[in-house]
C-alpha cells in the first residue's frame, strides 16, 4: 500500500504567501475538504512545549495553526486547539507564544487534555492513557515542529502526539518505559497509532536544531510537508535531513513493527526530498537518557502543578 507525502517549499509566514503554501501542499491530497467535512470537531495538535523560549521557534509558530483554522472552517469544520505542554497548561503556554490574536479573532477555544484508558493492539502494551478530548474528536490535525531532540535525536509528527497524552503521565512513561530506548520508542509509535491522525502539517519553515527540544537554535529550512500517514511524513523529513532513522528512536520502531512503508511505496506528488535535500543538520551534540528517576518526576510534577495553578493564574490576575 502506498503512502502520499507533499512536500513544498514555503519560506514565509506572513500572509498571503504562508495561505497558498498551506493550500498548494494539500492539493494532492484532496485539499481540506477531504478530511474535514460540514460539523466535524477538528483537534489542531501544535507543538505547545514552553512558554519560555518562543523566540528560539521550538513550537508551532500561531500563524501556522491560523491559516489552518481558516481552511478548517472553511470546509465546515469546528477547529479547536489541544495540547499538555510539559510545564503548565496548554492556554498559558499558548498565549506566552502568541496564539492569543489568533483565537480571539477566529473564536477558536483551547483545551486542557483529560486522560482516559483505551485498548491497543500492541503485544508489548494492552492500554494506553490518551486524552479523551483527542480520541473523540471527529478529525485530529496534527501540526508539528521540525526539531532536533537530546533525547530522541529528532521530534517530528510522531513525537508531538506525545502531547496527547495528558498531564504528568508523560513523566512517569519516561520513568516506566525510559530505561529501554526501544521500548519508549514503541511506546510513542503505539501512541500515534492509537491516535491515528487524519492529517499531519509539519511546520518546517523555520525549524529548530541543535540542542533541541527547546535549548537548540532556529534554522531556516524553508518547506511545509503534509500527509495522511504521520510515518511515512517522518521518514520523509528524515532523509531530506540526512538524518539515518535508526538514529530516531520513534523511526527505529515504527520501521521495525512494519507501520512505516517501505521507501519505494512512498510517494512524492510535488518535491522529492533529494530536491530539498539539507547537508548541515545540526543534531544534538551529546544524546541525553530517556529515563526520569522518581525525584526528577516528582520535582518536574510540581514544576508543572506550580506554573498551571499558581504561577500563570497570578500572571493572569496581573493583567487585568
Amino acid at each position: 500500500m502506498t503512502s502520499s507525502v507533499s512536500l513544498t517549499p514555503a519560506h514565509s509566514y506572513e500572509q498571503p504567501s504562508l495561505k497558498e503554501s498551506l493550500e498548494s501542499v494539500l492539493v494532492p491530497l484532496g485539499g481540506m475538504a477531504k478530511f474535514v467535512t460540514p460539523g466535524d470537531r477538528v483537534l489542531l495538535k501544535p507543538n505547545l512545549l514552553t512558554g519560555g523560549r518562543p523566540q528560539n521557534e521550538c513550537t508551532t509558530r500561531p500563524e501556522v495553526v491560523a491559516r489552518v483554522a481558516e481552511m478548517v472552517i472553511a470546509a465546515g469544520g469546528h477547529p479547536f486547539i489541544g495540547d499538555s505542554p510539559a510545564f503548565g497548561s496548554a492556554r498559558g503556554v499558548a498565549e506566552a507564544n502568541g496564539y492569543e490574536p489568533m483565537l480571539t479573532a477566529l473564536n477558536i477555544p483551547i483545551v486542557e487534555l483529560h486522560g482516559s484508558r483505551y485498548p491497543t493492539e500492541s503485544q508489548t502494551f494492552d492500554h494506553l492513557r490518551l486524552s479523551k478530548e483527542a480520541m473523540e474528536a471527529d478529525v485530529i490535525i496534527n501540526l508539528p515542529k521540525v526539531k532536533s531532540h537530546v533525547q530522541l535525536t529528532m521530534t517530528l509528527g510522531v513525537k508531538n502526539l506525545f502531547g496527547c497524552v495528558p498531564g504528568k503521565m508523560k513523566a512517569w512513561w519516561h520513568m516506566e518505559a525510559g530505561k529501554d530506548v526501544d521500548r519508549f520508542g514503541e511506546m510513542l509509535v503505539e501512541t500515534a497509532r492509537t491516535l491515528s491522525p487524519h492529517l499531519t502539517i509539519v511546520d518546517g519553515i523555520i525549524a529548530h536544531e541543535g540542542n533541541g527540544p527547546s535549548n537548540g537554535d532556529p534554522r531556516p529550512l524553508g518547506i511545509i510537508a503534509a500527509s495522511a500517514d504521520v510515518f511515512a511524513l517522518d521518514r520523509a523529513i528524515l532523509e531530506m535531513l540526512q538524518v539515518a532513522p535508526e538514529l530516531v528512536p520513534t523511526m527505529a520502531a515504527a520501521l521495525r513493527l512494519g507501520y512505516c512503508p517501505d521507501w519505494q511505496d512512498i510517494q512524492f506528488p510535488l518535491c522529492h526530498p533529494h530536491e530539498l535535500q539539507i547537508r548541515d543538520w545540526r543534531l544534538p551534540d551529546n544524546l541525553m537518557p530517556i529515563d526520569f528517576g522518581a525525584p526528577r518526576v516528582l520535582r518536574s510534577t510540581f514544576k508543572h502543578l506550580y506554573i498551571r495553578w499558581i504561577k500563570e493564574p497570578m500572571a493572569a490576575y496581573a493583567q487585568r
